[in-house]
């Protein structure tokens, strides 16, 4: 497993996978050949069909900062992931000067053609194969899930903890009070505003659902409109985390130290699910990548009510398991219809989640490790016009009517 740090980023929405990847590797090419006076991008399969509404040729054009064609083939998937493209750069002269495959594979990680791993980092934080060992180990030392981060990650992982946590208060707080229109086509008012105005003047038992709720518009919308967010675990499903730290670090009251605790359980959780399973919409559709983020904010609430490692588990088990199957459709391409909804929706019932594994000594017959396993069979077993190609599901009979 490795660092939380590749789960975490800080970047522009509104895909991870979408935009920041290939944003990421146009920036590594272009390193390369510093010379280049043209280049040229040819993007694949799912990249292809629903780049457009995911801005990804603006992040390319940004990034690459010379002339730069860009061809779309969402017909044509390369073997290794449905998220690929093909980079060529051209002197002044008219040289080729190389050419190279990137395939982004979720969360804004980035993998290259013929390279046994990512080229953004190599190193291995984590001896452990799944969460049955995350477990043992927890119990023969006596220790919680995010002192396991503490001892194994990187030595200044909770400094870029801590900036996620402001980035994420950020991207609410920004949320919260802007207005108008998402940009992209669907006319989609933000409701994020609205939503938490009436929040706060309901009766107790509805107003946790409609602060949750806010608080997940709040983000989702901000990264609609291309604002920088933090990928838990993707750009898509980015507002599901911050909302439930958000609820709890305010109906709890919690220290910082405590809040980053929790983030840094969630993302233990969420970095098995990107080594076992996988987080991309391309991949596995929006179970990766909603599902996961709900998975993630159920532990990390679990841990802030004082739940044990075993009740934790359950509580991802349970946020993931009920969202198997969970398509990627998303209406013209763009991270909007049904996505920001979805956050809100997972948010809440990663709470209700935590709740129940709570209720519970935490003993289960369905592991966290089973639900990953099953999740990433169920992707493979998807028809690719329900992962992230805007070809199937709402997506389709949006565009009839």
């Amino acid at each position: 497993m490795k660092s939380l740090k590749e789960l975490f980023r800080i970047g522009h929405g509104p895909s991870s996978s979408h935009t920041m990847g290939p944003g990421n590797a146009a920036l590594l090419f272009r390193s390369r050949y510093p010379e280049a006076d043209r280049f040229r991008v040819v993007l694949y399969g799912s990249l292809a069909a629903t780049g457009k509404g995911h801005f990804t040729d603006l992040a390319l054009k940004n990034n690459l900062e010379r002339p730069c064609e860009i061809l779309w083939k969402p017909e044509t998937i390369l073997p290794r992931h449905p998220n690929g493209m093909e980079f060529t750069a051209w002197n002044a002269s008219g040289e080729t000067l190389g050419s190279t495959v990137f395939y982004s594979v979720g969360g804004g990680a980035i993998e290259e053609e013929g390279a046994s791993g990512s080229g953004e980092r190599e190193k291995e934080c984590y001896p452990f194969r799944d969460m049955a060992e995350i477990g043992e180990y927890c119990r023969k030392e006596g220790i919680p899930l995010w002192e396991v981060v503490n001892r194994f990650d990187d030595k200044d992982v909770f400094s870029h903890l801590g900036k996620c946590f402001d980035t994420m208060n950020g991207s609410i707080e920004r949320g919260l009070v802007r207005e108008g229109v998402l940009p992209g086509g669907l006319n989609l008012a933000r409701k994020s505003r609205n939503v938490h105005l009436k929040a706060k003047a309901l009766r107790s038992d509805i107003r946790r659902t409609g602060l949750i709720a806010s608080y997940a518009y709040a983000v989702a919308e901000e990264n609609a409109s291309l604002g920088i967010v933090v990928t838990a675990p993707t750009c898509g499903s980015c507002g599901v985390l911050p909302a439930v730290l958000r609820y709890c670090r305010e109906s709890r009251k919690l220290s910082r130290e405590e809040s980053l605790h929790a983030l840094a359980t969630a993302g233990l959780l969420g970095t098995l699910v990107k080594q076992n399973g996988s987080i991309s919409g391309a991949e596995v559709g929006c179970q990766g990548e909603i599902g996961v983020a709900c998975a993630m904010a159920a532990a990390a609430c679990c841990a802030i009510f004082g739940g044990t490692v075993p009740q934790i588990e359950y509580a991802a088990e349970i946020g993931l398991e009920h969202f198997l199957g969970l398509t990627c459709d998303p209406v013209l391409g763009l991270v909007q219809i049904p996505c920001i909804e979805r956050n809100a929706i997972a948010a809440n019932r990663a709470v209700v989640a935590a709740e129940m594994a709570l209720l519970t000594d935490g003993n289960h017959i369905v592991s966290l490790d089973t639900v990953i396993r099953t999740m990433l069979e169920t992707g493979k077993d998807m028809p690719s016009l329900y992962r992230e190609t805007s070809e199937g599901g709402l997506s389709k009979f949006a565009a009839l009517n």
